[in-house]
């Protein structure tokens, strides 16, 4: 049943892709690339430009790196009060 079900979707499939195989002889596949044209070949305008870009990214990735390193320093003050990873202090006098 399920391999059926399988078989005839890899069939729709392929009959449905434009860069697949023909089915009939003689018909010649040739690709083309939606994102750039329409259906009926015209030519799609421009995407819309994203403004301030830089600014919208530095928006987000600064604050959040500024919490992670106030979330790690505590946590590492916490581990330090706590006995569990206490640095060793080496004197290096000799």
């Amino acid at each position: 049943m399920a391999s059926a079900l399988f078989s005839r979707l890899v069939r729709l499939s392929a009959r449905a892709s434009p860069l697949g195989p023909s089915s009939t002889p003689g018909r010649t596949v040739t690709p083309y690339r939606s994102a750039v044209s329409s259906s009926s070949g015209a030519i799609l305008p421009k995407p819309k430009k994203t403004p301030f870009g830089l600014m919208r990214i530095a928006l987000v990735v600064v604050p959040f790196l500024y919490v992670g390193t106030q979330i790690s320093k505590n946590f590492a003050a916490l581990l330090e009060e706590h006995d569990i990873f206490v640095p060793e202090d080496d004197d290096d006098d000799d």
